[in-house]
């Protein structure tokens, strides 16, 4: 009886994700195959033949590649110091590594155009310091995205790291330098493998954040710079070609997936190697 009324809670919310996330998905992509009331594969056969498309999806897997790569670099040393302090400390640390995911993307794109702008903050300085003598082009490109990206998603990596650091046993370390190992190798042998499920998980949350981001690439990456998202609103609000929009979505929906699944099978291996 007890585990029917728990079932019974799942109900509202299964609900509401099949009505209203489930149903639209599917009648999305199903109406991505039919062509005049038939089945056919011919959208996405002309999507992979198409040298514009493969240039976009190539550009947007790049991106989240490196985006996730330096989220990883930075936010792994941040997250390891952050478990190491005191407890009263930490809450602090975590709050203020939490603190850009309260406000909106749309206020932190801004910020990073008056920032990386030509005649933003950054270029400023180097001409007043005459390192430059022309503004460097820091905005409307994929360094600007990747930017973006790492800066929207770094609490994300942080947050999936610590949780995992502070729970390692400093004993651990301890033992391994009392074996002659030196701090580093200790904590290449010791520490970085007991924290690879949590560089997992935030990989992933980075990867496919990065993956299917739109307001970050549309305000930074200008026209030269488009990413799978912002050619999927191109397509469906701009010149109102839902079917292109829907192939679109769908690759971009199955690549996120097989993305992911390809990170869980690595992760998985590595818990069964203990």
């Amino acid at each position: 009886m007890k585990k029917y009324s728990f079932y019974l809670l799942l109900i509202p919310g299964v609900l509401f994700l099949v009505l209203f996330a489930l149903i639209p998905l599917i009648m999305l992509i199903s109406g991505s195959f039919i062509s005049e009331g038939s089945f056919t594969l011919s959208r996405y056969v002309d999507f992979f033949k198409d040298g514009y498309y493969i240039t976009i999806l190539i550009r947007t897997l790049k991106l989240a590649l490196i985006s996730t790569i330096v989220a990883a670099t930075l936010g792994f040393p941040t997250a390891y110091y952050i478990s190491k302090t005191n407890v009263s400390k930490r809450g602090l640390y975590i709050a203020l590594a939490v603190f850009p995911m309260l406000t909106s993307p749309v206020v932190r794109s801004f910020s990073w155009m008056v920032i990386l702008g030509k005649r933003g903050i950054i270029n400023t300085f180097l001409m007043n310091m005459g390192l430059i003598k022309q503004p460097l082009s820091l905005l409307y490109n994929e360094f600007s995205i990747v930017v973006g990206f790492v800066y929207l998603f770094m609490p994300l990596m942080i947050l999936s790291l610590v949780g995992v650091l502070e729970n390692i046993d400093k004993d651990l370390l301890m033992a391994a330098e009392s074996l002659g190992a030196t701090r580093f190798k200790a904590f290449m042998k010791v520490i970085f493998p007991l924290s690879v499920p949590g560089l997992i998980v935030g990989c992933v949350l980075v990867f496919t954040g990065s993956l299917t981001a739109y307001t970050t690439p549309q305000l930074l990456g200008g026209t030269q710079s488009k990413v799978l998202a912002t050619v999927i609103y191109q397509n469906a609000m701009t010149l109102f070609d839902w079917d292109t929009a829907a192939v679109v979505a769908t690759v971009m929906i199955v690549v996120t997936i097989l993305i992911s699944g390809v990170i869980n099978s690595f992760a998985r291996k590595l818990n069964s190697r203990g």
